[in-house]
């Protein structure tokens, strides 16, 4: 049994939704990822692995990556926009597609597992914590194009981060560490 209140935000929410056209949910909570009850960003970061992880694994050009994200964020600011206007609410958690965008950033040099597991935590800390100007565009920047942005600088930071210990941290681990194994 559902408590009261629990169904009252329930119903309340389906029938927010319900204003949103359902091709922007669709696009917006990527194919319905973003419904998680729970922590629905890493659920739709998570998800967008089913379309990140092949590419990267089988080392498709980052230019491929990169223009498809940019695709993606075209689409997902359109999406977006209309379901901020159709609810009425800056940035719905279960708009997710931001995440697909920046997770698809973050990746855009991946070719491994460990680079796709890396990228994925990396990315979900700084579109976590916020650290300016992440938070900036979070607080300033509103609509559609808002929900997306702040997802694109928080890929920023990752993929900085990404490449940071991939080109430099890990290499100078495995000499000096690890003796020049792994």
């Amino acid at each position: 049994m559902v408590p009261a209140g629990r169904a009252t935000r329930y119903a309340r929410h389906m029938n927010d939704r319900a204003r949103a056209p359902a091709w922007a949910t669709i696009v917006g909570t990527f194919l319905g990822a973003g419904l998680s009850p729970k922590a629905p960003g890493t659920v739709g970061s998570l998800a967008s692995l089913i379309l990140w992880a092949p590419l990267a694994l089988f080392d498709v050009a980052w230019w491929w990556r990169v223009g498809l994200a940019l695709a993606l964020f075209i689409a997902g600011t359109v999406a977006a926009e209309a379901v901020v206007r159709g609810e009425g609410r800056q940035d719905p958690q279960h708009v997710v597609i931001d995440e697909v965008v920046g997770m698809g950033l973050t990746l855009a040099l991946a070719s491994t597992w460990g680079s796709l597991l890396l990228g994925t935590m990396l990315f979900r800390v700084f579109d976590i914590t916020k650290p300016w100007p992440v938070s900036l565009a979070d607080r300033r920047v509103k609509g559609g194009f808002g929900v997306m942005l702040d997802d694109v600088v928080a890929a920023g930071y990752a993929f900085g981060a990404l490449m940071l210990i991939e080109r430099l941290v890990w290499p100078f681990v495995q000499a000096r560490v690890l003796g020049g194994g792994a």
